[in-house]
């Protein structure tokens, strides 16, 4: 089985790339199942109902978020509904929605996928390790195959999850950085990995916003209100082929340039 995972989804830019070449991805890729890091696609900064949507109908078998999760407000009502979306698991345990999914491949083979954030630089009711254990023995309970998006600041945080969830877990794709790492592997226990898995959106940019923007906002420390850039538009991920039991046997950064 091959499964692909793309990277946070930016801006409109990052969304109508993914709409328009999600399903002929898929095909060309080979991939029966499909996760999407959505919580930058509106706007930069979290995702709305509506765009949930779109993005499911694009192709997408499951969303995941990240540390934008609560910037839309009306997501969180589609939040305690929805059985496709996930939010990460180590946010406060009084919050809506769900901290793991599980969906059909093509197949039929159920996929189970996981959410979390890491400790540094981001605002997180337990560390990641408080929880991981527990999260990933209720998604080993439900299905073979197991994903966890782990989006992180650090990347010594990303490795370490990794090696230790090696041989438990199908892959550990992390997200948040927006730059693609060259550390794509299969760990010696069966785990996929990627420190970072990029992002889908406008790279002629800071990071999906447009330069300009961002350097002035460094440059002076005087706020400034970033908007999406629109230019050198990829999508970015991760393919990662593994068996019936859910051992990982390849894992391949994905790069396809969109304009």
């Amino acid at each position: 089985m091959r499964l692909l995972f793309v990277a946070d989804v930016f801006g409109a830019a990052g969304r109508n790339a993914l709409e328009g070449r999600l399903r002929d991805l898929r095909r060309e890729l080979g991939a029966s199942f499909c996760v999407v890091n959505a919580e930058n696609a509106a706007d930069g900064r979290g995702l709305t109902p509506r765009l949930a949507e779109r993005l499911l109908t694009a192709g997408a078998d499951v969303l995941t978020l990240g540390n934008h999760a609560w910037a839309r407000r009306e997501l969180l009502p589609y939040l305690e509904g929805s059985s496709r979306v996930v939010r990460p698991a180590n946010l406060s345990r009084h919050a809506p929605g769900r901290a793991l999914a599980v969906a059909p491949a093509e197949d039929g083979t159920p996929v189970a996928v996981a959410n979390l954030l890491g400790s540094l630089f981001l605002e997180v009711a337990q560390g990641p390790f408080e929880v991981v254990d527990e999260l990933v023995d209720e998604a080993r309970m439900q299905a073979d195959v197991v994903i966890l998006d782990f989006h992180a600041e650090a990347t010594s945080e990303k490795v370490a999850l990794a090696r230790w969830l090696d041989g438990r877990v199908t892959a550990v794709v992390g997200t948040h950085t927006h730059v693609q790492t060259a550390d794509a592997r299969v760990l010696p226990g069966g785990t996929a990995a990627i420190t970072d898995a990029g992002m889908t959106g406008p790279h002629d940019s800071v990071i999906g916003v447009e330069a300009e923007l961002a350097i002035r906002r460094m440059r002076t420390g005087v706020p400034v209100r970033f908007e999406p850039a629109t230019g050198g538009v990829r999508i970015e991920g991760v393919l990662v082929e593994c068996d019936a039991s859910g051992r990982a046997r390849s894992c391949a950064a994905v790069r396809v340039e969109v304009d």
